[in-house]
């Protein structure tokens, strides 16, 4: 599924910021239209290391109320989140009917880093297929509006942006050991990331995203988010003039 994917696609700077405003703004409008109807909003940000989701979260919320949004960093779980099913530090965070919540990582850790690295067992990874399924399907069921994206870029952008944060002291802090381990089995996450892509695009499909330019990127989601909600939400009418 990864390899359909034109990793070329590219917007100017000009395009770039022809696009972006009207977007940004008319997301600003869906937000108060999604929270007057009682829809709570789910966005769900997975991809690779550097993939540019921070930044790609940054211009999606920049014009949204902050009074009703929560973007949560999902790291590795605590004690106390570990003497639990791993789907309850998710829980804890969902949100209400009017606002929204944005997921920098996700419950897809299970079949991704925890798979990968050992962290699970094979069982356990197996099986959360069919429990991440479920959970969405009752989310969806319950009226969330819930949109996963995948930001994916190639490996050999990857090493650039690792390398150019590594020359960079304000950007360096960004950079771990974990990283590069993580870097050094690029095949065995593509293939988790394949076949997480194909069990879990029911009852959610994923939106794939070419990440290699930043700009192109940043501009499919807000369009993604954009349109979705437009076909999610019930048109308001426009006043009555007398």
């Amino acid at each position: 599924m990864l390899e359909t994917l034109d990793l070329s696609l590219s917007l100017s700077k000009e395009a770039y910021r022809e696009a972006l405003d009207p977007l940004q703004n008319e997301l600003h409008a869906l937000q108060i239209q999604a929270r007057n109807q009682h829809v709570p909003i789910i966005i769900v940000y997975e991809g690779w290391d550097a993939a540019g989701k921070g930044g790609n979260i940054r211009r999606l919320t920049e014009r949204l109320d902050p009074r009703f949004i929560t973007v949560y960093g999902i790291g590795k779980p605590t004690e106390e989140e570990l003497d639990h099913h791993y789907l309850w530090r998710f829980w804890t965070k969902l949100p209400c009917r009017n606002e929204m919540v944005i997921f920098d990582r996700s419950w897809y850790g299970r079949v991704l880093v925890e798979r990968v690295e050992g962290f699970a067992t094979t069982a356990e990874w197996q099986r959360a297929y069919r429990e991440i399924n479920e959970f969405e399907r009752l989310l969806h069921d319950d009226g969330a509006q819930l949109i996963k994206f995948w930001l994916h870029i190639s490996s050999e952008e990857q090493l650039h942006r690792f390398e150019a944060r590594m020359a960079d002291p304000t950007k360096r802090w960004k950079m771990t050991d974990e990283d590069w381990r993580n870097r050094g089995k690029w095949q065995q996450y593509e293939s988790a990331i394949e076949e997480m892509l194909e069990r879990t695009a029911d009852p959610i499909p994923w939106q794939l995203i070419e990440a290699n330019d930043k700009r192109w990127a940043r501009i499919k989601v807000l369009r993604t988010v954009v349109d979705q909600l437009r076909t999610r939400l019930i048109p308001v009418e426009p006043p009555v003039v007398p």
